[in-house]
């Protein structure tokens, strides 16, 4: 039996500080009495012996690998000679992208704990590819959701001077201008609804997830997926999420997509509908038209109790049966789209079978 100390200490404190959303969405979809809702299955009310005990007493053996996992140094200028669409994994759901020739970023989480406090809470295990203040100039950062593993109070203030354009679901906006992001430079965007940055368009679109970074701030924010195109390049990010029809009804209304960028990771019978097991990520891929699937949101933080590998192997094991062409590149890895089809190694197998051998 391992035990799993950060997930249990991030319950426990996940919603002990934070903001807490006052405004009135009333004809949003997905918006009712003050908070935002699933349009199909609701977050579970999982009690506290259920997931003491599912996490913390039946966790892995393997929660956090034992050797640093491979890191590539991320080569800009790689990204900028290619005149088509390029992307980098920096850790966790955090993806530098380039596309008309421009940088934008999604989720940004460059901090070591996934928590509102700096000495508790799930810790990273692999470190970002990219230093923050690394970081190019950045056309715009798309945020998916309030959750610390997904908008990181530290990594934003540290972009604001780096960043043109902020894009944030529903609730969002009034947590970035307390951190100091100009009004102006932040644009919300409820379910459905779209804006564009010069050629590029940019669509929140529906996710099946939850929100909340405060006590009684619970879902008094949106969660979103997004769609970007640029010319005949049509992009998906999933944020995260549980499987629900609205995939397939993304797929309808914007596939096919070139490239899904979907979460992989931290799932839970507990929390069966509001994150994707691996197979429910190849078939959300498969509802959206997509063509190159790229699993994220694994291998940087243990939360929840499966092993740190096991997203990638099962993923792996259903892309084959389903035909799908899984893009795996190591952090820091620059893809190109030209090429992309050469990403495909099973990078994390070696470190899994060492780990596994002791």
């Amino acid at each position: 039996m391992k035990t799993n100390h950060p997930v249990i200490i991030s319950i426990l404190i996940t919603f002990l500080s934070g903001c807490s959303n006052s405004e009135d969405y009333s004809g949003a979809e997905g918006y009712k009495d003050g908070k935002f809702f699933n349009t199909e299955h609701q977050k579970q009310d999982v009690g506290v012996i259920a997931a003491m005990k599912s996490i913390y007493w039946d966790a892995s053996d393997y929660p956090t690998p034992d050797q640093p996992l491979p890191i590539q140094n991320i080569d800009l200028q790689m990204m900028e000679e290619s005149p088509g669409f390029s992307m980098v994994k920096i850790g966790h759901s955090t993806i530098l992208i380039r596309l008309n020739n421009e940088y934008w970023m999604f989720d940004p989480m460059f901090s070591d704990r996934a928590s509102p406090v700096s000495f508790a809470g799930p810790k990273r295990y692999t470190p970002p590819a990219l230093p923050l203040e690394d970081v190019p100039s950045l056309k715009g950062v798309l945020i998916s959701h309030d959750h610390f593993d997904h908008l990181d109070k530290e990594s934003i203030k540290r972009l604001i001077d780096k960043t043109e354009h902020f894009y944030v679901p529903l609730g969002v906006k009034q947590i970035l201008i307390d951190w100091g992001v100009p009004e102006k430079n932040v644009t919300e965007l409820a379910w459905w609804e779209q804006t564009s940055r010069g050629p590029i368009s940019i669509t929140a679109t529906p996710s099946q997830h939850f929100s909340g970074r405060s006590i009684g701030g619970e879902n008094k924010t949106q969660w979103v997926s997004y769609v970007m195109v640029h010319n005949d390049f049509k992009l998906y990010f999933s944020g995260d999420s549980g499987y629900f029809s609205g995939f397939k009804e993304i797929g309808n209304r914007y596939g096919p997509f070139d490239v899904t960028l979907m979460e992989n990771g931290a799932y839970n019978t507990l929390w069966q509908y509001i994150h994707l097991f691996p197979k429910q990520t190849i078939q959300a891929h498969n509802d959206l038209k997509g063509k190159y699937l790229v699993p994220i949101h694994n291998a940087t933080f243990n939360l929840s109790n499966h092993a740190w590998f096991e997203p990638m192997e099962e993923i792996h094991k259903e892309a084959k049966i389903k035909d799908t062409t899984l893009i795996t590149p190591e952090f820091g890895q620059v893809v190109l789209y030209e090429n992309i089809e050469n990403f495909q190694k099973r990078w994390w197998r070696e470190a899994m079978i060492d780990q596994k051998k002791e």
